[in-house]
């Protein structure tokens, strides 16, 4: 029983590790697409306060 314990424990361990690894992509691809929509929104919002668009 203790056998079955452990491999289901390193089994739900190792899960944990590929869902973080997961959502450490996810969380970077939001970031990046929040970074470049605010940069767009901050060039247009300059463009307009300038009078150039």
């Amino acid at each position: 029983m203790r056998r079955f314990a452990m491999k289901a424990l390193f089994t739900v361990l190792s899960l944990n590790r590929a869902e973080r690894t997961r959502i450490d992509w996810d969380r970077t691809v939001i970031a990046a697409s929040t970074a470049v929509t605010l940069g767009l929104v901050t060039l247009y919002i300059f463009g307009k306060w300038t009078g150039r668009w």
